[in-house]
């Protein structure tokens, strides 16, 4: 025990001082934390991550938070109370030697970890850990940009609306989450969709470099020319390989752009998804659109990446009546549109609304399949919201072939998508009750099931599950075609051959579930 102890120690790299305050824990309580071989029972007794915990806090110093009331104002940082779990300690690394290190700690005490980026998942578990360490990359937040400006480095800490605050005096851009709040992390680990996908592809197909931090404590680079296959894994591969501390992205030459929202009444809904279908099957990268209905009314969000007022592409939305404009037509700039989605989408109270879920799903375009099975939701929803009080949308999300074709072009990425344009829908449920979680996810759940049937009956199924959009219950990566999986398995096992982020990670889409 004492040489485990001690090379364990010596691997932190921590000084002297420090080096033997953490010798002198473990050796004064030697049941308090053990090492265990990689097919040994894992350990979670509360003793061992208290002391995991108090490691961590010699290595961290304040940025290892231990007292009950600073970790529960941590943890209601996350988007959702459904992830509001209780964990022994908050590890807060500023740099990638001290997420390493807490990999070392959690690896050497087979302690289970989550990992928090924004924490804009809804799922139980993701980014939130019972009586376990939660590692939050909170202050992994630093944006810096090249001098010749083609290449944007973010943390994943940051929230993609002070990224795109950041670039805005540089003239350039990057592929960003369309909510402000929503992370850097997770976003662009699962692929990632912006509102100028359909010209540049996904967030993660604009990926130059990532930093990562190995399950072992090894700090490497991951890009077309080193580590190469944990590169491709990392577009779209989730959280399987390790923790990404900084991501380089390669900048778009876009400001200036037209954008405009609207609000229809809810008897618009067929027109809707009959423009939207008519928009799909027209190319012209440059267009993206927002679509999201609910039983009260429908939000359409238009963006064309160029100043030019009323594109002739979206014609097929400009007969339809409105019933408000949210967003005047407006040529402005990226950060312009960027923070008026921002004040249209604060947050609802937490005392208003504690819980949230979404689902995701897919499928060809077809403007009547569309219709069947907004139809079969939205009494659904309604049926369900008079019940519960809860609220739902339908959300088509537009990917043309011309992403996944630039995905193809730039070195592939891990979601194995089909060369097709095709359309990822999304319902997106909140309710305050903890009472009506079975009921409200049963609209999200029910639909998820009608596209699956009408789809394969009309020829028009897309089985793929987008990561970013999956509830807990789904299995994304499982969606992905078979080699696809295979590879990334093999790449898993080559770069954490310990299986730690599959044993110990606590929650997280995981190839291990994956048969």
């Amino acid at each position: 025990m004492s040489d485990s102890v001690s090379a364990f120690v010596s691997s932190l790299e921590t000084g002297e001082t420090i080096a033997k305050s953490i010798e002198s824990l473990l050796h004064g309580d030697p049941e308090a934390i053990r090492p265990l071989s990689v097919e040994g029972e894992l350990i979670h007794q509360l003793g061992n991550t208290k002391a995991a915990c108090l490691v961590s806090k010699l290595v961290l110093g304040e940025d290892a938070i231990l007292d009950v009331a600073s970790i529960q104002s941590l943890v209601e940082l996350s988007w959702t109370k459904t992830c509001w779990l209780s964990p022994i300690c908050v590890l807060r690394p500023r740099t990638a030697k001290q997420v390493a290190q807490i990999l070392k700690i959690s690896t050497f005490s087979r302690i289970t970890f989550a990992i928090r980026s924004g924490g804009h998942s809804p799922n139980p578990g993701w980014a939130s850990a019972k009586d376990a360490l939660l590692i939050d990359l909170g202050n992994l937040n630093q944006n810096s940009v090249s001098p010749d400006r083609g290449t944007a480095s973010v943390g994943p800490g940051s929230k993609w609306n002070d990224v795109i605050a950041y670039l805005d005096p540089f003239n350039v851009t990057v592929l960003a989450g369309r909510h402000p709040n929503v992370g850097v992390g997770g976003l662009i680990l699962g692929g990632g969709v912006s509102h100028f996908t359909p010209e540049y592809g996904l967030v993660s197909d604009t990926l130059k470099n990532v930093d990562v931090v190995l399950a072992d404590g090894t700090i490497v680079n991951a890009n077309a020319q080193q580590n190469a296959d944990l590169f491709w894994a990392l577009k779209g591969g989730g959280s399987n390989f390790g923790i990404a501390t900084r991501f380089d992205l390669q900048t778009i030459p876009i400001r200036n752009i037209w954008f405009e929202s609207n609000l229809y009444a809810p008897g618009q809904a067929h027109a809707l998804l009959e423009a939207f279908a008519k928009y799909q099957e027209i190319e012209d990268p440059k267009a993206s659109i927002i679509l999201s209905l609910t039983p009260n009314y429908g939000t359409v969000g238009l963006v064309y990446s160029a100043p030019v007022e009323r594109p002739s592409v979206f014609a097929s939305f400009y007969s339809i009546p409105v019933m408000q404009a949210a967003i005047p037509g407006t040529v402005g700039t990226v950060l312009q549109l960027n923070n008026v989605i921002a004040s249209l989408a604060s947050p609802i109270p937490q005392r208003q609304v504690a819980q949230h879920d979404y689902r995701g799903a897919s499928s060809k375009v077809d403007a009547q399949l569309y219709k069947s099975v907004y139809d079969f939701w939205v009494a659904k929803a309604r049926e369900v919201g008079e019940k519960t009080g809860s609220n739902a949308t339908f959300v088509l999300q537009h990917i043309p072939k011309s992403a996944v074709d630039i995905g193809y072009a730039s070195g592939g990425n891990a979601l194995g998508l089909p060369r097709e344009t095709q359309q990822w829908w999304t319902s997106i449920m909140d309710w305050d009750d903890q009472a009506h979680d079975d009921l409200v996810r049963s609209i999200g759940i029910e639909t998820t099931a009608k596209w699956k049937e009408l789809s394969e009956k009309s020829g028009l199924d897309n089985s793929f599950i987008y990561m970013n959009d999956a509830s807990r219950d789904q299995n994304p990566l499982g969606s992905y075609p078979p080699e696809i999986i295979a590879r990334l398995k093999a790449i898993a096992r080559k770069y954490d051959p310990q299986g730690i982020f599959q044993n110990l990670q606590n929650g997280g889409f995981l190839l291990k579930d994956v048969l």
